[in-house]
């Protein structure tokens, strides 16, 4: 199966007074569909390659295949549009807007690309509620929810374009372990349903094994690739 993601012989150096190697060497390609997550550390590079995969970055050399396109090329509009149409993008902290509602904030991601968003849409975003399980706080101010009201939310945000990429920081570091087993189940739910790739970053071993393919990095390296 074609990859859907591919990084190909990817370095990230941070300049300064003292070069920081970020990432050296990562070759990774995640097939559509599948379920993965990458652990290591803290200052492993985890999260570096995340936004790398995610093009919030670019590679100080190598390069980043999205979609059977590299991206290398692309300039900042062109970056931005791809991202919006392609990839969702969920962090430990949901980044929700205080000011509006669960709704308006799901609604977000289709309203940067679009004046209006019609019956049609507004009915995928319900549906996204009914599937997070949140229906009944929609119209709820983003700060009048539960943490983890407020991370579905988030959630339903990222999937509101329909991306075929989905990456996540640490999406239940803020949680308990209720909340953090019922957004898991979601996003496998996610996944089987619409065929959405998965790429989780997280320092929790155990929430690792639940994912397909586990990817270890150290110091920047890429040292366990292995199927779960």
């Amino acid at each position: 199966m074609a990859a859907i993601v591919e990084l190909k012989k990817v370095d990230k150096v941070y300049r300064g007074a003292v070069d920081t190697q970020a990432l050296s060497n990562i070759d990774l390609a995640f097939e559509r569909g599948s379920f993965n997550s990458i652990v290591g550390e803290s200052g492993s590079g985890k999260s570096t390659l995340l936004n790398i995969i995610g093009i919030l970055d670019r590679p100080s050399s190598g390069e980043v295949w999205i979609e059977g396109q590299p991206t290398g090329a692309l300039n900042a509009n062109s970056l931005a549009g791809l991202r919006n149409r392609t990839i969702g993008f969920v962090f430990q902290f949901h980044y929700l807007l205080p000011e509006f509602s669960a709704m308006e904030n799901v609604l977000m991601p289709y309203l940067i690309g679009h004046r209006n968003a019609d019956a049609v849409v507004k009915k995928r975003a319900d549906e996204l509620f009914d599937l997070m399980g949140i229906a009944r706080v929609k119209n709820n101010p983003a700060h009048k929810m539960s943490g983890g009201q407020q991370q579905r939310t988030a959630i339903a945000r990222a999937l509101m374009n329909n991306p075929t990429v989905f990456l996540a920081d640490e999406p239940t570091g803020n949680l308990d372990s209720e909340n953090t087993a019922v957004i898991y189940r979601i996003l496998r739910d996610v996944s089987r349903r619409f065929g959405t790739t998965f790429i989780i970053v997280t320092h929790d071993r155990r929430i690792a094994e639940q994912t397909d393919r586990i990817i270890e990095i150290k110091d920047g390296r890429i040292v366990m690739d292995v199927l779960g």
